[in-house]
């Protein structure tokens, strides 16, 4: 696993997840997922519905927890955290991007942003501060004061990323985050994507299936059954 000399900020081990349904039957989510990822890398989760992708992303953001195995990111192993250890890790150092976007439909769009810097007790000006610059960065600052039903969908999505990259985290978890949108705005999007990896020195991990993506990531982690099936294209 990751120690102090090691070039990976995310290693997985031997991660199974396995679900219990009526009875005694089980279904496997994740058979045996080793992963290995460096910082700042934009990392592609590829596979069909069902290939366990998401499962695999909720795992390594501390949602979920594996049925065995070990998981340490940018040394954390997140398998021997209490609940409470985990809710201040993901408030401090992780950032989450959904294709629902999950914003708050009553704030706008600086609110939306804002509110994640209130609730990790960012002092007023500073919070105002690094409000206005995610969403400048993120194309948005003239739209700073407009809810979410005033803007598009790839608007409402560039909100959601603003707010993922509020708190200087260190590892972004974007769950298909452009599957909602066409194939042009998704293409800003990925770049825009790219741009942040590389300003932020964030190591982001996102689930798609459309081959749009690879285009844009550093590398992609195929998944088929819960496995990973192409190992080689993992660094």
């Amino acid at each position: 696993m990751a120690t102090e000399t090691s070039r990976y900020s995310i290693e997985t081990r031997d991660v199974w997840r396995v679900y219990k349904l009526s009875g005694q039957q089980e279904v496997a989510a994740l058979r045996g997922v080793n992963i290995q990822i460096e910082t700042g890398r934009f990392v592609l989760l590829k596979g069909r519905s069902g290939s366990g992708k998401t499962t695999l992303l909720n795992c390594l953001g501390g949602l979920d927890s594996p049925t065995s195995g070990e998981i340490e990111i940018f040394g954390h192993d997140l398998l021997t955290m209490t609940d409470q250890q985990l809710t201040k890790w993901r408030r401090e150092e992780v950032g989450f991007i959904f294709q629902s976007f999950g914003l708050l439909p009553t704030l706008s769009a600086y609110e939306n942003v804002e509110l994640v810097l209130r609730l990790a007790g960012v002092s007023g000006r500073e919070r105002h501060d690094r409000a206005l610059y995610c969403l400048n960065l993120v194309g948005l600052g003239k739209w700073a004061d407009h809810r979410p039903y005033e803007l598009s969908g790839g608007q409402q999505q560039r909100v959601a990323i603003a707010r993922s990259v509020a708190n200087h985290p260190k590892l972004i978890l974007a769950d298909e985050p452009t599957g909602e949108l066409d194939s042009v705005t998704a293409g800003d999007i990925l770049s825009l994507f790219r741009t942040i990896v590389q300003q932020e020195n964030v190591t982001l991990l996102m689930t798609s299936h459309d081959a749009l993506v690879e285009e844009y990531a550093d590398y992609v982690v195929r998944l088929q059954d819960g496995q990973v099936i192409d190992p080689t294209a993992v660094l």
